[in-house]
């Protein structure tokens, strides 16, 4: 787990907040103007264990709605809290506190989710120098958001999109007729992007290494062939110079022995795709026994 994680730029996270809140307010909240307007208190309750993440998002949603609410958090971002923690306790105006409580919760929850399994994978590898990365198979328009939430579960960020690196997949490799061609044809155009290369054979990924670039991804080899690729890729002439990342076939079960055969590096799509949502509550009221 990660401490002082940078988050997105506010604009990015406001623009978020916007989104969440025109979708669920649409002309306007029609059970929260029964209430009378009055100020009140109210908490966030974490109903399960997890790694908190995405507090400047739960921040915004309310701060959208009422500029002088007050939330005093009890957790950092990337704590472990347990089941029936107080979280957070706010001041505010009590229609804007229910307001903003769906959209605030749905960004909590769901980057804490994202955060609380990148850190099951993070711990399971511990030790062995092994690198835990995302994928960009996030929830469309939730990208920036999903990405801070894997660094503060302890992970690392694979390219953020299709414009920050390139990565040569077997339809691109196609396309130029080898891996070597496909690489010099990147260096050529892009030469200040970084350059991740998928292989599928030993074969491939002797080429590659020999043509040079930023990693190579060892995509669904067995595991005696990650081991040879490991091997070869650490043996003169390359003398591991170059990463090796695996991607495919990982689960909590085999990322240990798979960060074991010495790869560098395990991108899991997972850690964005298969969110189990956090369950947390925001109550009117004090918390119990205030």
């Amino acid at each position: 787990m990660s401490a002082g994680v940078a988050p997105p730029p506010n604009e990015l996270i406001e623009a978020d907040v916007a989104t969440a809140l025109a979708e669920d307010i649409g002309s306007g909240d029609a059970t929260a103007s029964l209430l009378d307007d009055a100020p009140d208190h109210a908490y966030l309750l974490c109903k399960e264990n997890c790694v908190v993440a995405g507090r400047p998002w739960f921040d915004a949603c309310h701060r959208a709605l009422d500029s002088d609410v007050r939330i005093d958090w009890h957790c950092e971002e990337g704590d472990r809290l347990a089941k029936g923690t107080v979280a957070a306790t706010l001041v505010g105006r009590n229609r804007s506190l229910v307001t903003a409580e769906r959209a605030s919760l749905n960004f909590l929850q769901t980057l804490s989710g994202t955060a609380t399994v990148t850190a099951a994978y993070v711990d399971a590898v511990r030790g062995t120098g092994t690198r835990i990365l995302d994928t960009r198979k996030t929830i469309p328009g939730l990208r920036f958001a999903q990405k801070y939430a894997v660094r503060v579960g302890g992970g690392m960020n694979h390219r953020i999109g299709l414009f920050d690196a390139m990565m040569l997949k077997e339809n691109h490799i196609r396309a130029f007729g080898s891996v070597s061609a496909a690489i010099k044809r990147a260096r050529a155009l892009h030469p200040e992007l970084p350059l991740i290369v998928e292989v599928e054979t030993l074969a491939q990924l002797r080429e590659a290494l020999r043509t040079g670039c930023t990693r190579v991804l060892i995509d669904d080899f067995d595991a005696d062939t990650r081991r040879e690729a490991v091997r070869i890729a650490h043996a003169a002439p390359f003398n591991g110079a170059i990463p090796l990342e695996v991607s495919g076939g990982v689960d909590l079960d085999t990322v240990r022995a798979i960060a074991g055969d010495g790869v560098d590096c395990i991108s899991i799509g997972a850690l964005t795709k298969h969110i189990h949502a956090i369950d947390f509550s925001l109550k009117l009221g004090l918390p119990p026994g205030e």
